[in-house]
């Protein structure tokens, strides 16, 4: 059975307020509410994508769970729930809690995207991010230069404007670059394609913030962008392939970059 105590801190969160030469934490009360299993939730997935948990490894009972990250026994359980949800774990009578192999885990769900970067990511985790990338966006691009209208062309004038004014090292930024390629699937009129806008934005957002973990950004990515939106604009399907394949092919070697630092 799996040590409960890699992952024994207890779930705190910050004080607002306090003095200048400290920061002040409290437990979080114990209850059942989304702040508290969603903590917990976090705390558990980090460690199932970071390997402290491998597929295979039972985790310890509720109730020495529950004690020691101080957190109640239906806090733990409903955190246990969001992690099955995700095909992280599944628990069975008798048998408990346990890690399913990696090939159930639902990997683009954009909860378990962020556990997995909350650490230092597998470079080939990365790459499998990117290369779902270069199969998809493309194409999406291709599409949405048939297929685009007035509204599409102006949410994504309008990212590229925020992700300018904002730049990249900056959440709103970032949130700009993820609104920029959300509305490229979109305009795609493809039903099974905009479902994984959210998927392709939780990739594009963490890769970028990973890539700044050390340093700024070794290019900017903004025009690569540009170049995107003016195929789509004319209707270049081909151009609009060839510039968005070349955009994640690049920001796959920044990222490249980021993890050899």
């Amino acid at each position: 059975m799996t040590n409960v105590n890699r992952i024994g801190d207890r779930i705190e969160d910050p004080v607002e307020g306090g003095s200048d030469d400290e920061t002040p934490v409290v437990r979080v009360p114990r209850g059942t509410g989304r702040r508290l299993h969603g903590a917990v939730a976090h705390k558990l997935g980090t460690a199932i994508l970071s390997g402290e948990y491998a597929p295979g490894d039972t985790l310890s009972g509720e109730v020495e769970f529950s004690k020691t990250l101080d957190v109640s026994r239906s806090a733990y359980r409903e955190a246990v729930q969001v992690l099955t949800a995700k095909g992280l774990v599944e628990s069975r009578p008798k048998i408990g809690t346990r890690v399913l192999p990696r090939s159930r885990w639902n990997l683009l769900d954009p909860d378990v995207l962020a556990w997995a970067f909350a650490g230092e990511p597998d470079i080939a985790f990365v790459r499998g991010l990117f290369e779902l990338r270069a199969i998809v966006e493309p194409a999406a691009a291709a599409l949405a230069a048939e297929r685009r209208e007035r509204t599409d062309l102006k949410i994504m004038k309008d990212a590229l404007a925020a992700m300018r004014r904002h730049t990249l090292a900056t959440e709103a930024g970032r949130a700009a670059d993820r609104e920029f390629h959300d509305a490229v699937l979109t305009a795609t009129r493809n039903d099974a394609l905009i479902v994984l806008s959210a998927s392709i934005g939780a990739a594009v957002n963490w890769t970028t913030q990973f890539k700044q973990r050390a340093r700024a950004l070794p290019r900017n990515p903004i025009p690569d962008h540009m170049l995107v939106y003016d195929a789509i604009a004319a209707g270049d399907a081909n151009g609009a392939s060839a510039a968005m394949r070349t955009l994640v092919d690049l920001a796959l070697e920044d990222t490249k970059l980021a993890m050899a630092r």
